[in-house]
């Protein structure tokens, strides 16, 4: 026990870090470490519950884990992670690490080969918000402002907004607070601020989430989702294990029933499982580049392989046709949601291995090649805005701008997806279908939009999960390249 302006702090049993040189072993301590943390808040926020408010502070560590080397050696530079970029001290908190055991393995193994030096895991010196700390308790929860005679914060620690940030992936932080430089892209309390959005936006825990994710901006592709997952888990050869839709229900029978919450969540997800995580998410992140913003915000911390944007948009050309296919290989950011964290100067390249992919996925599913295949899809520059009815305002602006930037395509997610991919260094892309004209007169109306549908969006999602899979079978130092990490990274994807 401690004191705290006068108040005795009341803390678990604190142990001295130790080495590790097997990361299995590493990541046992670190679930060890979580475990007696947050079991000992929970205990003491029941007891403060039943009995009021304690005369003491009471307060729990988040673990982490530190690496320390001396050597100048130059590692591989194929590898684009998985090592720090010379010597000093590198450390970062760890949450959840049950839920990121597979990651941490990883990350964890290559720092030990590529440094020949242990990693230390021990207490850090951040406190576990009781809010994160309970959140994956049922059997607790935490009572409303009002219902304790005591505010909370005079007891625990609360979420604290000021260091939950993106300083580390925007490139504002170089150092830690002791220091030391950061071995991963974020911070445990970051991490544990977008798990809890994460519940609350899509109704799924964040366990059911697969490291590769489709974002669409329509119900229709949901329903084509889930019909292909369906087929999946009826043919035992696929490797798809169990079907995932809001409010957590898991069915793994192609004929099982599931019973959608009546009331869906902002953006539903819904999940096709494989028992190694390599299964596809898809979520339904509606219209516009706001919601865009928040979902790969909070699904970033997951580490996915990659993210890829799947929905309708305003065809530009004339040569175009409704079903038509665009394929982005740049884009025009007039959403301004990311303004702040990333500057408009700065290029959002497309990546080779996600354009192949793509390009693969359509050729296979449409059975065109070559130079039939240029019939139904374009590759060009994509614009997204912020303004739904652009259409209304006077034109001489905006098609002035479209046309200077060579823009084929206009949406209001998918540049907003591609930046925020290019900022998490989580490979990225788009394709999208056009659904209407409005510049040549061929606005989307019921009627036509019906047909539209019903013609394409099976084959748009097929193409989606299509080249999902391609990208599955890529190692993934081919897929997690040099393009998207800068001058001074961290060691972990």
């Amino acid at each position: 026990m401690t004191e705290d302006a006068g108040l005795p702090i009341l803390t678990p049993p604190r142990s001295a870090p130790a080495a590790f040189d097997d990361p299995a072993a590493a990541v046992a301590r670190l679930e060890a470490l979580y475990r007696e943390a947050t079991g000992f808040l929970a205990e003491q926020f029941g007891a403060v519950v039943r009995h009021g408010r304690p005369q003491a502070r009471i307060r729990a560590f988040y673990p982490e884990i530190r690496l320390t080397t001396t050597s100048f050696v130059k590692i591989d530079s194929r590898l684009s992670f998985g090592h720090v970029a010379g010597p000093g001290t590198y450390s970062t908190t760890v949450t959840r690490p049950d839920l990121f055991r597979n990651y941490l393995h990883q990350q964890i193994a290559l720092l030990i080969q590529n440094h020949g030096v242990p990693v230390m895991i021990g207490a850090s010196e951040t406190p576990v918000p009781i809010h994160f700390a309970v959140a994956g308790n049922p059997s607790v929860s935490v009572p409303q402002d009002g219902v304790l005679d005591f505010s909370l914060r005079d007891v625990f620690d609360v979420p604290d907004l000021a260091t939950t940030n993106d300083d580390i992936v925007n490139g504002t932080r170089l150092t830690n607070p002791d220091g030391s430089f950061p071995l991963a892209p974020f911070t445990a309390q970051r991490v544990d601020y977008s798990l809890a959005r994460l519940s609350h936006y899509t109704a799924t825990d964040p366990a059911h989430f697969q490291n590769h994710v489709l974002f669409t901006n329509y119900q229709f592709y949901v329903d084509e989702f889930e019909a292909f997952a369906r087929a999946a888990l009826a043919d035992p050869g696929s490797g798809y294990t169990s079907f995932v839709v809001p409010g957590n229900q898991e069915i793994a029978g192609p004929d099982d029933p599931v019973d959608l919450p009546a009331k869906l969540p902002q953006m539903p997800s819904y999940h096709l499982k494989r028992k190694d995580g390599q299964g596809i998410t898809l979520v339904n992140i509606g219209v516009g580049p706001s919601n865009a913003k928040t979902a790969t915000d909070h699904i970033a911390v997951l580490r996915p392989h990659a993210w890829l944007m799947v929905g309708h948009c305003a065809g530009l050309r004339n040569s175009q046709s409704l079903g038509d296919f665009v394929l982005a290989h740049a884009y025009v950011r007039e959403d301004h949601v990311l303004d702040d964290d990333l500057p408009v100067w700065v290029p959002i390249p497309a990546l080779a291995e996600i354009q192949i992919a793509l390009q693969q996925a359509v050729a296979e599913v449409t059975r065109l090649d070559g130079y039939e295949l240029k019939r139904i899809m374009r590759t060009g520059t994509v614009a997204t805005i912020d303004n739904r009815n652009w259409e209304l305002r006077d034109q001489s602006g905006p098609v002035q701008r479209l046309s200077q930037s060579r823009a084929i395509a206009l949406d209001m997610e998918s540049a907003t997806i591609a930046a925020n991919g290019f900022r998490f260094r989580v490979p990225y892309g788009t394709l999208l279908c056009v659904s209407d004209k409005p510049l040549h007169g061929e606005l989307k109306l019921p009627g036509m939009a019906s047909e539209f549908y019903r013609t394409q969006v099976a084959s748009h999602l097929q193409i989606g999960v299509r080249a999902m899979e391609l990208l599955r079978e890529m190692p993934i130092e081919r897929i997690h390249s040099r393009k998207l990490r800068s001058f001074e990274e961290t060691a972990f994807l």
